[in-house]
């Protein structure tokens, strides 16, 4: 079951961050187990905005060190793209630490481009930027909503 999650990593989500999000966009969550039932990784996110912005949003995406380079994440994030290609929406994106080379390089493998940067996203000692990674979906012809802005953003002005 999803809620098994803290067995894959130590993070800030409790439980009733994970039932609001399960029941606004159940269609949004993905776990992956092994034949044995141990959760391999999970997926979680939502689609938000309007008109244009209109987009399919990853969360979370968690994979258990057991089953690191299985192409598990990939296979998750298409699985969310096929939702929010059902939705009708014109692009997913995601926050991603700017020190997380791995996630980085492996987003950008899956299609996936720098859209912005978002300063002092996450908290810390020191704060951490972020960056907003985007990936345009079918209904974005002209693939507008992923030309990089080219000045950093404030977390108050992420819409």
């Amino acid at each position: 079951m999803w809620y098994r999650k803290k067995s894959i990593d130590n993070t800030k989500y409790g439980l009733s961050f994970y039932m609001q999000y399960l029941a606004h966009w159940p269609e949004y969550f993905q776990v992956a187990e092994s034949s044995s039932g141990e959760i391999m990784g999970y997926i979680m996110g939502k689609a938000e905005g309007h008109g244009e912005n209109w987009h399919g949003h990853v969360t979370a995406l968690t994979v258990s060190p057991d089953y690191r380079r299985l192409r598990l994440a990939a296979t998750l994030m298409s699985w969310l793209e096929d939702v929010s290609e059902k939705k009708r929406t014109y692009f997913v994106d995601l926050f991603v630490r700017v020190s997380n080379k791995v996630a980085i390089s492996m987003y950008k493998q899956l299609g996936y481009i720098v859209y912005r940067t978002v300063l002092e996203y996450y908290s810390g000692d020191p704060d951490e930027n972020a960056y907003d990674m985007r990936k345009a979906l079918s209904r974005d012809v002209k693939k507008k909503s992923v030309i990089p802005l080219s000045h950093p953003v404030r977390p108050e002005d992420v819409d």
